[in-house]
């Protein structure tokens, strides 16, 4: 990975998160990937994208969290891999899309337990974006088209159904504190705010790591 400067965004649904994350992309030149490693990880898994689109930050409880990694950790070329279930298949295919992303270049990668796949990676700065209810319902309704009722109820399915993916794929809790190096309330700064605030954090972290080796 060498220099490179990766950023993770973990976000509430209406919080803005895709829109920082593009913004900083825009600023520091490089690209960002949301929707964009399904595409990837079904190219480089030689899996159908439509089925990447399908199971987007889904959870089961179908098979455990354990053999899956366990999997991960001994390859894929073993009966394990084989018998596994299509969902955890296209977990590890974007878990590795995101780890040769990390190794390729600088970005910004938005969701799917990005954070967690580069757990070991120095140069990674990883934030959770979230922002008052009133205004993620504000900006849904708006997005969709939808009244305030059917707009809060896409928040909260959606909120529910990111933080079961990522409860259940990483050993982490989705949109605690802990789990990441910055939470940011968007409502309190805005999109600009918020951007700025991830860059100079992203700089005086890898100055911090530089001064550690």
């Amino acid at each position: 990975m060498k220099d490179h400067l990766v950023i993770t965004i973990g976000r509430q649904c209406g919080s803005g998160g895709r829109r920082i994350g593009e913004t900083i992309a825009e600023r520091l030149g490089v690209k960002c990937y949301d929707k964009e490693l399904l595409t990837l990880a079904a190219k480089n898994s030689g899996l159908c994208e439509e089925l990447f689109e399908t199971h987007d930050e889904k959870p089961t409880s179908s098979f455990l969290y354990s053999l899956v990694m366990d999997t991960y950790s001994m390859g894929y070329s073993n009966s394990a891999y084989l018998d596994m279930p299509l969902n955890h298949k296209i977990f590890l295919a974007q878990f590795d899309t995101i780890k040769k992303l990390a190794e390729e270049e600088s970005c910004v990668m938005v969701g799917r337990c990005a954070d967690y796949a580069l757990a070991e990676y120095p140069n990674v700065v990883n934030v959770f974006i979230t922002g008052n209810d009133e205004d993620r319902i504000a900006y849904l309704t708006e997005r969709y088209k939808v009244d305030p009722t059917k707009a809060k109820d896409i928040m909260v399915k959606t909120d529910k159904k990111r933080a079961s993916y990522y409860n259940y794929y990483s050993s982490k809790k989705w949109g605690d504190s802990r789990s990441y190096d910055l939470c940011i309330n968007s409502s309190a700064v805005g999109i600009d705010g918020a951007v700025d605030i991830i860059l100079e954090l992203a700089k005086v972290k890898r100055a911090w790591v530089g001064e550690k080796k």
